[in-house]
């Protein structure tokens, strides 16, 4: 293949990026635009050209699979063995240099790699070899922290702690390193933080690997954190080239340490003279890329593009605002199932949601017409780790000869029940063939694990003691609390998923309540096994697709639903207040609309289901940044606020207006609890004071309105 041939078929951008002299570059991939193209084309580009060997290429991607196509696509382009090419994640490389030089950077041959549950294992043995008590410091808490600071590049000694926790934590960090290094194992974090250090102290070795490498290309640089951004600066020589392709409206997650940042430092640092913007986008159409421009134009923290394509406008946006979660769901299906009439497959289908909660009421709307889904990344509702936790105590409560139900939970939350104390429990139930249950009631052994399990008994016969007069939902707020599963998730860095999981059971059994004839805890627990077992769409079979947001970026389909569009769940209510969290909010609203090729639905609903009460919501204030004229209302409601409590209850009705300015239904913005709407009023002059739903935990408040100092959000 000829240069000429190579270069056909890009567009002028493209082909300006792709043949670019050596020099620091920024290229603004927009979504869709064809950047894994670009990149790989330059690559095959400046060998075909004779200005750098395989060996002079480094090529950083942030997933393995990224990294094997790029090296396909360039086997493809290029009669060349790509096999010894530096070209993969910045683990894999970072590997790759720490095996060639072990002995420089003070690792055994054969280090180990240990992945996060390997991490999380040793660092219990830590804590228990220092006599810690692991739930003042948990085990995922330390963790948590040891990432984060060798994210930032700080060993122990560089971290600044300010109290007695943070100086524990600081010296459980240590310990921690020094277990790793007796050990010859290296966390994930480790990887990059060694091999930067490496290079740091060690100048010859620099040298070579920054005339070695004459061009680095890095894909995704939008999600780069700190210290991968410096090992790319310490890697950059004198008379290297930096080929950094990302898209700042792309960059999603500051969770996980991305700063999205980097692009404006790599432009300064770097004193880039080229921004080549990639605007031509080749997957969707016109209607779905205005929306998506104009929502993400909101943002001020950004380099600016504007996609554009010459695929035409396509269809309308259609937006749904159903009363409830349920009717939203059920209009999902239903629009799923047609779609799949007129020949789409489900497999060219997904449903997005913000949190992975959401899903529940979709799998179940699903589930009862028989659609087969796929939860990407992630495990059905009823199979996630937290719910079949909650369910097993429900089981053991409801039957306490359940043994498999037992196991799980015995020792869950951790309560000094260990594996010796369960084998004798086993070993004594099949001496006497009772069930573990029986055996445990028998006593546990003694001593503190003999304690442990009496405690364990008492915790299931206390709760089993208080069901009497308790409804199904009641029920199950009763076992998430006494069980200890709500306290234990919220001491977890990253638990809110999984606390939001847990409440979601509740409204579960609330619709069981209102769907089933049956109200026994026997006949929900049934329920909830056919819907885990039921319905598994096998591994390559046509399924909808069923993700988050996050889990959706990189990919594409035919039609997409954005689901729960309120106020406090899409913007998230955690980030709404922060300029900086609400901007990202609103880069990831944008990545979902951009995954949409032909058709996009946007969904809301009034009223949702939140720890068993119903919780009214606002439409999210992304749908008022898209132009009206690219939406298509199917059934828009002539009023969104709740009727107000009085009025529900047959009274005459309150007045709406409060004397403050303030209106029922109106959206109205807090310091302290953030965004709600009001849904009752009363009183007047300095007396006047409105009921505001805040949803999520702050729930819903009376506030006085001389004091509260509310003011339109």
């Amino acid at each position: 293949m000829d240069s000429r041939s190579l270069l056909d078929g890009l567009n002028p951008e493209q082909l300006v990026a792709v043949t670019l002299p050596k020099q620091h570059a920024l290229i603004l991939a927009g979504a869709g635009s064809g950047k894994t193209r670009v990149l790989t084309t330059r690559i095959a580009w400046l060998m075909q050209t004779g200005q750098v060997g395989p060996q002079g290429i480094l090529a950083v991607t942030f997933t393995n699979k990224t990294a094997k196509e790029m090296l396909t696509r360039i086997a493809s382009m290029l009669p060349i063995n790509t096999r010894g090419m530096w070209v993969g994640t910045f683990h894999g490389l970072c590997n790759r240099l720490l095996r060639a030089h072990h002995r420089e950077a003070g690792l055994p041959e054969a280090f180990q790699i240990l992945d996060s549950q390997d991490q999380l294992s040793l660092i219990k043995r830590v804590l228990k070899a220092h006599n810690i008590d692991d739930e003042k410091y948990p085990a995922k808490q330390l963790q948590y922290f040891i990432n984060t600071n060798k994210d930032a590049g700080l060993r122990a000694n560089g971290v600044n702690a300010f109290d007695d926790f943070s100086r524990k934590l600081v010296e459980l960090y240590a310990a921690y390193d020094l277990q790793c290094q007796r050990e010859g194992a290296v966390d994930f974090a480790e990887l990059l933080l060694r091999c930067y250090e490496l290079l740091s102290r060690n100048a010859l070795l620099r040298q070579h690997y920054q005339e070695r490498f004459q061009h680095i290309l890095v894909d995704e640089f939008q999600d780069t954190n700190k210290l991968q951004y410096m090992w790319l600066k310490l890697l950059a020589g004198d008379s290297s080239a930096v080929f950094a392709v990302g898209d700042d409206d792309q960059s999603i997650y500051a969770f996980r340490g991305a700063q999205v940042g980097n692009m404006f430092d790599f432009e300064r640092d770097f004193y880039v003279r080229n921004v080549i913007k990639l605007e031509q986008n080749y997957r969707s159409f016109g209607n779905i890329l205005d929306a998506a421009n104009a929502l993400i134009r909101q943002n001020s923290s950004r380099l600016g593009k504007n996609l554009w394509t010459a695929s035409g406008a396509g269809q309308p946006i259609k937006v749904y605002e159903g009363s409830t979660d349920l009717e939203e769901a059920g209009f999902i299906v239903e629009e799923v199932r047609q779609l799949q009439r007129e020949g789409v497959p489900l497999a060219d289908m997904a449903v997005l949601y913000r949190s992975n909660a959401q899903s529940r009421v979709i799998e179940h709307q699903l589930f009862s017409v028989g659609v087969p889904y796929r939860v990407y990344g992630g495990l059905r509702f009823f199979e996630r780790q937290e719910i079949k936790h909650a369910l097993a105590y429900l089981r053991l409560i409801g039957n306490p000869d359940d043994d498999g139900a037992f196991l799980r939970v015995v020792n869950f939350p951790a309560r000094g029940i260990g594996a010796r104390t369960v084998e004798s429990i086993q070993s004594n139930a099949r001496l006497s063939g009772a069930s573990l249950w029986q055996a445990a009631c028998g006593g546990g052994g003694a001593g503190r694990s003999g304690g442990a399990v009496a405690s364990f008994v008492g915790t299931i016969e206390s709760m089993r003691a208080q069901l009497d007069g308790l409804n199904l939902p009641e029920v199950i707020e009763l076992v998430l609390d006494n069980s200890g599963l709500r306290g234990y998730y919220q001491q977890e860095k990253d638990g809110q998923d999984r606390l939001d999981n847990l409440n979601e059971l509740v409204n579960a059994a609330m619709n069981f309540l209102g769907e089933s004839d049956e109200r026994s805890l026997t006949a929900f627990l049934s329920h909830a096994s056919l819907e885990a077992g039921e319905h598994q769409a096998e591994a390559g079979s046509d399924a909808l697709q069923l993700m988050t947001v996050h889990a959706a970026k990189g990919l594409e389909f035919d039609a997409v639903f954005i689901s729960g569009l309120e106020e406090g769940l899409f913007p998230h209510e955690n980030a709404a207040l922060e300029p900086a969290g609400l901007e990202e909010e609103r880069r990831l609203m944008y990545v979902a609309i951009t995954r949409a090729r032909k058709k996009l639905y946007l969904t809301m609903a009034q009223s949702r289901m939140l720890h068993g009460q119903t919780r009214y919501n606002v439409v999210s204030r992304f749908l008022s940044e898209i132009p009206p004229q690219l939406l298509a209302w199917i059934n828009r409601p002539t009023t969104r606020s709740r009727p107000p409590l009085a009025q529900a209850a047959g009274q005459r009705p309150k007045p709406i207006v409060t004397g403050h300015g303030f209106r029922i239904g109106q959206s109205v913005l807090h310091l302290k609890f953030g965004v709600g709407v009001i849904i009752d009023c009363e009183g007047s002059g300095p007396d006047a004071r409105v009921q505001v739903n805040f949803g999520g935990s702050d729930g819903i408040k009376w506030l006085a309105l001389e004091y509260a100092k509310l003011s339109p959000a």
